[in-house]
């Protein structure tokens, strides 16, 4: 079968390629899927180049990639199944993970085939695309942990979402609309008419306007770049406000590159939560729990699921590439025939 590959770190395309490789099999309690939909994200950029270098140690691998093929999201159809499995059959439209838990490691997602444990895979609901389903499953449980779990949005809660153009954010202003709450979008110029079509209340465009400079206060502020300091931070919470920060190293445009932004960040937040009134609080990436309750919340329709552009398999370099620009509103996809 065809799939991506990549036997170094480094940028994407002096380090990918297409090539042939051994189709895999299912084992117990695994379904083979053919994949017809992944998703690229931040994280798999991480992987591919292996910046910043502390992240090789959650098991992506030291010297060089363990897992050659890179990936994580994917949507396709169940070709077979493996012993023990009685909640899929060939045939079953699913979405979710090649890997659960942290997503800093190759999970194979990048190719025709890729094996799948059933408790990392959900039906796709009546009406939803392959790319839909694809796009979701990363990107969908961090915005609802941000939204529900972390931040405790309910109806008349004043939200900021900063980052709201991207795969995260764009769910989380979706969700937090949902729950009754007032959100305020924050990103580039271009992306805020498309956020004031999912829902956004207000927008700021970044380059214009810093959010922590004027007097408005909000009861929850969901970060995904983190490029304003905790402190300016906390001066735009309410005095119980809480804080949510999903993590972004920019694409290596922060920080060091053996921690990068986000872990220093985070260990400040450490520090600083139990001196302060606020809330201060991460996110973390183990979805598998939570693909139900995704599948319910595209069904219903209170998920859209922002696709900006599709590329073919080969051009996965091309589509890293891309997404690191930072132009992309929502999510950028990997289509498969």
């Amino acid at each position: 079968m065809q799939a991506i590959v990549h036997e170094r770190y480094g940028e994407p395309s002096e380090v990918l390629r297409l090539a042939e490789v051994d189709r895999p099999t299912a084992s117990p309690g695994e379904a083979l899927v053919r994949v017809r939909a992944a998703s690229v994200h931040p994280d798999v950029w991480h992987v591919v180049t292996g910046h910043p270098y502390f992240l090789r140690l959650m098991g992506a691998g030291v010297r060089r990639p363990r897992v050659p093929v890179p990936g994580s999201d994917l949507a396709g159809v169940v070709e077979a199944v493996g012993p023990g499995v009685t909640d899929f059959e060939p045939g079953d439209r699913v979405f979710g993970e090649v890997i659960t838990g942290h997503q800093w490691k190759s999970g194979g997602a990048y190719a025709e085939y890729a094996s799948v444990r059933t408790s990392a895979l959900a039906h796709i609901p009546d009406g939803i695309s392959f790319e839909q389903a694809a796009a979701t499953p990363s990107s969908g449980f961090l915005a609802v942990q941000a939204v529900d779990e972390e931040g405790g949005v309910t109806a008349g809660k004043a939200v900021l979402v900063n980052g709201a153009g991207g795969g995260v954010g764009s769910f989380a202003v979706q969700l937090a609309r949902a729950r009754g709450a007032t959100v305020t979008a924050v990103d580039a110029g271009p992306k805020l008419d498309t956020l004031r079509s999912i829902g956004a209340n207000g927008v700021i465009d970044y380059a214009v306007e810093d959010f922590t400079s004027h007097e408005n206060r909000y009861d929850v502020i969901i970060d995904i770049p983190g490029n304003r300091s905790l402190g300016r931070i906390r001066r735009a919470l309410t005095p119980d406000g809480r804080y949510v920060f999903i993590g972004h190293d920019r694409f290596g445009g922060a920080g060091s590159r053996v921690f990068g932004s986000a872990i220093l960040r985070f260990l400040r937040m450490a520090a600083t939560g139990p001196f302060v009134s606020q809330r201060m609080t991460g996110t973390q990436t183990k979805v598998e729990d939570k693909l139900a309750l995704l599948a319910q919340h595209l069904a219903d329709g209170s998920l859209r699921p922002l696709i900006d552009r599709s590329f073919p398999l080969a051009e996965v370099p091309a589509a890293l590439e891309y997404l690191a620009s930072g132009k992309p509103v929502g999510k950028v996809v990997i289509a498969l025939e």
